[in-house]
């Protein structure tokens, strides 16, 4: 801010707003805003907002009009002195040049007061960048050792792959010499059965025409004065009576069986 600006600033802290229309100007130097002009000094005793000094003068606060009008700039001074006119001009100036540092000094405390905190930024960032490399870095050495790992274990795998390959081959030999030996043994068994079955067949077939059995084939081979007595021996048992019961069911129980001859 220059001499040659325009306009002022508010010296409240939370305003900064450039000055239009009126203004409340304090003897300690300071201008505010109408808006808040009213409202800090309608309280008594007033005080100023921007370097807290007691404003208990009848001409301590003055609400001026910043563009004033032609009439009033002829009739303001108007009748004074001319050293009374150059004091009152060289007091306006003062004002104007104080409040024309005071904003520098503002601009500079805030810069110094960014710059600040630019610095303990750039810090936090630096120690934040530091950890992050210290973080990376691990990782790093991390996915290095991971990378070994799975270097080995592929490894491991194309090495167990290839034995199971190789297990797998042998596998399937035996697999197919124990077919080839199931299927000749199975050739062999019914080779083996069929002798034995018609074996069996001729032994059976020459062991019927040697013997039969006396309680359910009997054979008549001759007849002769014996041939009642082997006629009952053959139906000796359990089948003799069974065999005269059937034989002759018309025979009444009481009637005496004749043997004739």
């Amino acid at each position: 801010m220059s001499l040659c600006d325009d306009t002022l600033l508010c010296n409240f802290p939370k305003c900064r707003a450039k000055l239009s229309g009126f203004a409340w100007v304090t003897a300690c130097s300071h201008v505010f805003c109408d808006q808040h002009g009213s409202g800090e000094f309608s309280r008594s005793p007033a005080i100023c907002p921007a370097c807290s000094s007691a404003l208990s003068g009848k001409l301590d606060i003055v609400r001026t009009e910043l563009s004033p009008s032609e009439d009033y700039k002829a009739m303001v001074l108007a009748g004074l002195r001319p050293d009374i006119v150059m004091d009152i001009s060289a007091r306006a100036l003062a004002f104007w040049s104080y409040q024309v540092h005071q904003e520098r000094m503002y601009q500079e405390y805030s810069l110094s007061r960014a710059e600040t905190q630019l610095k303990q930024m750039e810090k936090l960032l630096n120690q934040q960048n530091q950890s992050r490399e210290l973080e990376l870095s691990a990782m790093r050495g991390e996915i290095a050792s991971l990378k070994k790992v799975m270097e080995e274990y592929k490894r491991k795998y194309s090495e167990v792959s290839e034995r199971l390959m190789e297990r797998n081959r042998q596998y399937q030999k035996l697999q197919g010499l124990y077919d080839s030996l199931r299927l000749r043994n199975m050739v062999v068994g019914v080779g083996e059965r069929d002798a034995l079955l018609q074996t069996g067949h001729h032994d059976f077939s020459t062991g019927v025409a040697r013997q039969a059995s006396p309680q359910r084939s009997p054979q008549f081979l001759s007849m002769g004065p014996d041939v009642d007595s082997r006629f009952f021996s053959c139906l000796e048992g359990d089948g003799a009576k069974t065999f005269f019961q059937f034989s002759s069911p018309a025979r009444e129980k009481d009637r005496p069986f004749i043997k004739k001859h």
